[in-house]
């Protein structure tokens, strides 16, 4: 089984009980956690998005005690002291700014990982917690000083789902080029780097029981894998009253591998009346053609929003997906926010099929269409689907249960390494 906090011994797969966290003091207690955590994150302390993870990871090392130093471009919370935070807002970097974003971000978290290796060499810490793509070189000097490592993986193994794959080409004629072109391909973060990292680390933080899945496909022992959904904040996200009207909200970047095309042509060939879908994130360009080939009047795109809950908790059903994520946050707060979803499998393990929502396949046209009509038809199933999302994440999924379960982590990995 993956490592997980539990009160009974044969949970179901991806099934986290519902068991409270603990009292800080007696969870604490419990416990052989470290005395000097270093922490590296190619995002901000702070904020949304990652940047929340980031936050919420560091407040379970601050409150413990154990924090040594966390690296990251930017700090944007002030619970946390300064001084426990190495920022790299103004980082050299900069300077070849205008390259193509590939460039850059490689350049970045290459440059993350170099300042966080230089840490690690100190000798002042006694575990290393990072990302996968931001810490190959640290890992190397983590191994050498016997630092027990643990990288986080927000998505699946870089081979996802396939059973057999074929190596990437990465830079075939990488020889024939010369001069500039030749610099800028040595910034690209190539496929090598990321499975090097799976093989250094000491332990996998993975976020959902899929994304185990393609680590066991590839041989990798369950011993190594400790499962660590995400959390929720149920003060923020919270339920508002039904509309009046039928309203479904996709929210999330309006891009292919997010499934909103597969929702515009499900939502095309219903034609529901008293009826509108609500498209909440940026637009992106591969998303257009989708919008024109399908669009209809009561298509609302509203676009990029800094306040998601404000327009999930308007909603009636959310419907999300997704053909590849690791453990989408949206899922944990449109559940916060007392919705039904429909979505996939791959979009993390916070619906359970006829519980909490509908799962579909990726990709499956008609079985998104089946599941929209079928909760436009029983306004009682989507009230009693929505009740248990939100219980579900009460019970399972606040970030109290992500802190308990991260130390949990901390300290199997501070047992093993004894």
């Amino acid at each position: 089984m993956l490592h997980v906090r539990q009160n009974t011994s044969n949970p179901m797969p991806g099934e986290i009980l519902n068991a409270p966290a603990p009292p800080r003091s007696t969870a604490l207690a419990a416990r052989t956690l470290p005395r000097s955590l270093l922490y590296s994150i190619f995002a901000r302390i702070g904020g949304s998005g990652l940047d929340t993870d980031a936050f919420e990871t560091l407040r379970a090392s601050y409150r413990g005690g154990f924090l040594g130093k966390a690296v990251a471009y930017g700090n944007r919370q002030n619970e946390i002291p300064s001084s426990l935070i190495h920022s790299l807002r103004w980082h050299p970097v900069r300077l070849i700014s205008f390259l193509d974003r590939p460039y850059y971000y490689g350049a970045k978290k290459k440059y993350l990982d170099w300042i966080t290796s230089r840490h690690l060499a100190t000798g002042r810490y006694d575990l290393f917690h990072s990302w996968s793509g931001d810490c190959l070189r640290s890992l190397q000097i983590a191994k050498q000083r016997r630092i027990p490592s643990i990288v986080e993986v927000p998505t699946w193994h870089r081979d996802g789902g396939k059973q057999k794959f074929e190596q990437a080409k990465i830079a075939a004629s990488r020889g024939k080029l010369s001069g500039f072109r030749k610099w800028k391909a040595r910034l690209l973060l190539h496929r090598s780097r990321f499975i090097e990292e799976y093989k250094r680390a000491d332990f996998l933080l993975v976020l959902s029981e899929t994304a185990a899945e393609t680590f066991r496909m590839r041989g990798f022992p369950e011993e190594k894998l400790f499962y660590l959904p995400r959390g929720v904040d149920v003060e923020r996200f919270k339920p508002g009253p039904r509309p009046a009207k039928f309203r479904t909200v996709f929210a999330g970047a309006l891009i292919k591998r997010k499934g909103v095309q597969h929702v515009l042509e499900a939502w095309h060939r219903l034609n529901l009346p008293d009826a509108e879908l609500w498209l909440i994130g940026f637009v992106h360009d591969e998303a257009k053609p989708y919008l024109k080939e399908f669009w209809r009047d009561n298509i609302r795109v509203v676009g990029f929003v800094r306040d998601p809950e404000n327009y999930l908790n308007q909603a009636t059903v959310h419907v999300f997906p997704s053909q590849w994520e690791g453990s989408a946050k949206v899922t944990y707060e449109a559940a916060a926010c007392a919705l039904p979803q429909i979505t996939t499998r791959e979009a993390g393990d916070v619906v359970r099929d006829g519980i909490e929502g509908m799962i579909v396949k990726p990709g499956d046209v008609s079985a998104i269409a089946t599941a929209l009509e079928h909760l436009y038809r029983h306004p009682e199933i989507v009230e009693r689907m929505g009740s248990a999302s939100r219980r579900r994440v009460v019970e399972n999924f606040t970030w109290d249960h992500f802190r308990t379960r991260l130390l949990d982590a901390y300290a199997t990995a501070m047992r093993t390494a004894r």
